[in-house]
């Protein structure tokens, strides 16, 4: 199990299809990008406004939102590394544990103690 792969990512308040984000394996480092914008209403041709480092007005297509997370020792958790959350530009320290076999996978960022997690389904 590994967090390596398509997951689509869901609105926390309405559940709707969000993104499809592409995660891949580089020498053991994991990063994430923003493959496709799925909500019925998203901008395709729209820019990170609030990203405040070298993603700022980038486009949202292929945006990198996770970096240098690594699997933990002995563990199916990869941790270490940072996901953005291009809505509010802020990154968060980031977690990431497959669940139900690798179907899914939870995601969480946090900043200190506060943070929340989101559950994304791997997509076929």
């Amino acid at each position: 199990m590994t967090p390596v792969g398509n997951w689509h990512s869901f609105d926390e308040k309405t559940g709707e299809l969000k993104s499809l984000i592409v995660i891949t394996d580089t020498g053991g480092v994991l990063n994430g990008r923003i493959d496709k914008l799925l909500r019925r209403e998203a901008d395709q041709k729209g820019v990170c406004k609030e990203c405040t480092d070298d993603r700022k007005d980038k486009p949202m297509l292929g945006l990198e939102i996770i970096r240098g997370a690594k699997q933990a020792d002995g563990k199916e958790v990869w941790e270490g590394g940072k996901i953005l959350d291009p809505e509010n530009g802020k990154e968060y320290a980031l977690r990431m544990t497959p669940i139900e076999g690798g179907k899914k996978l939870e995601v969480r960022g946090s900043i200190l103690f506060i943070g929340r997690t989101q559950t994304w389904a791997r997509a076929q």
